[in-house]
């Protein structure tokens, strides 16, 4: 019967474990929320339609999964797409795109503050443009030929400089596409990463302004470096919850084992400690007290008790006073010798007596017991402390 019980034990804890993963996993996804501009993303914010769109039109476009320090050392008729990354460059990688850049490669910077990714730019933010809003082409370019586009975001480019080529602005007309030379190569900028977007790319010339931004290059890459996508195709890690999923299952595997290899040997029966108060918890407890000078507190103690037992035994209030419970048990035919009885009258006013004596309160507390053990009928001992004795009307 224990071997079933503990085994249905290990079951249940198995099961609590695999519910425990789906729901992370579950969480995981949630977590997800629309997504970001990744090629392998499918979510409304993803950018695998995007993607494949360039791919089966014939555009040379592959994914790049390196570090910048690996970009090919001449640039020329390269463009980088970085689309709303999820983690910024460090200095040595601004660096490597910085020469990426002088070395004729271009770079094309969408839904982000580009000063970490490119050089000279000036981008902050405004309003929301909520839904997706219609933005106009300031100037006939190569990337305006398509006409006005939808962009959403907070963000406009925020510079007068004459150097930079304004291609489109939103309906306050602040600056949403903007490009401009560095060194060789060149910058492309969006304020939004809508039109790439799975969900975006559908909305008026969008698609345009994709294709028109990267035609003419002989290598399109697009950045997987700084997206975090869980993608089992590229490598990357698993999702964190099935880690902690199996962490947890080799810990209830340990578990299992030690319980079981200390079952398999010689079964001792366990002692049990006894429950009896040892005599140093009373010598400890009698220290402590005479530390604090706290003497008048035991006979508190004892006063406290006498006067619940004559209560509950002599059927008088809680809160008499010694002299009316001597009297009540006397009617009761219980009575104190004369020496025990004064003490017990006095104790009342001995229980808040800060410079009560060690001697003195012993011998109240020793009264207000001898007084408390006389009122049970059980106690038929008789010595030279306590008398009983019965009434004479029933002599």
């Amino acid at each position: 019967m224990m071997a079933r019980q503990n085994w249905l034990a290990i079951v249940l804890g198995i099961g609590i474990l695999l519910v425990m993963a789906a729901a992370a996993y579950l969480k995981s996804e949630e977590q997800k929320g629309d997504g970001h501009p990744s090629s392998y993303s499918t979510l409304r914010r993803g950018a695998k339609a995007a993607y494949l769109l360039l791919q089966q039109s014939g555009f040379p476009v592959a994914r790049w999964q390196h570090s910048p320090k690996e970009l090919p050392a001449d640039g020329d008729g390269i463009l980088l797409i970085v689309a709303s990354p999820v983690s910024y460059p460090n200095t040595e990688e601004t660096s490597a795109l910085s020469r990426f850049l002088l070395h004729g490669g271009s770079i094309l910077v969408a839904g982000l503050l580009p000063d970490a990714f490119v050089p000279n730019a000036a981008a902050t933010d405004e309003a929301m443009r909520a839904g997706g809003v219609e933005c106009k082409p300031v100037a006939p370019t190569r990337l305006t030929r398509g006409g006005s586009i939808s962009q959403d975001g907070v963000l406009m480019w925020d510079s007068d400089d004459a150097g930079k080529v304004v291609h489109f602005a939103d309906d306050k007309g602040k600056a949403v596409v903007v490009s401009y030379k560095v060194g060789s190569g060149s910058v492309v900028w969006w304020a939004s990463a809508w039109p790439l977007e799975n969900a975006g790319i559908r909305e008026k010339n969008n698609l345009e302004l994709l294709l028109n931004s990267t035609r003419g290059y002989k290598r399109v890459l697009w950045d997987e470096f700084y997206q975090d996508e869980d993608k089992k195709s590229a490598g990357h890690k698993p999702v964190r919850a099935y880690n902690w999923a199996l962490a947890q299952l080799l810990l209830i595997g340990i578990a299992v084992v030690l319980t079981y290899s200390r079952r398999s040997g010689p079964l001792v029966p366990l002692l049990e400690e006894s429950r009896l108060s040892p005599l140093e918890f009373v010598e400890t407890l009698g220290n402590v007290f005479c530390r604090a000078e706290s003497s008048h507190v035991a006979v508190e103690i004892a006063f406290q008790r006498f006067r619940q037992v004559a209560a509950r035994r002599l059927g008088i209030r809680g809160t008499s006073n010694p002299a009316e419970i001597v009297d009540a048990m006397y009617q009761h035919g219980t009575r104190l010798s004369e020496s025990t009885a004064k003490l017990v009258q006095e104790s009342e006013s001995a229980v808040g007596d800060a410079t009560l004596t060690e001697k003195k309160a012993l011998q109240y507390v020793r009264a207000l017991s001898e007084a408390t053990d006389a009122m049970y009928p059980a106690n038929k001992t008789v010595n030279s402390k306590i008398i009983r004795t019965v009434p004479e009307e029933r002599i």
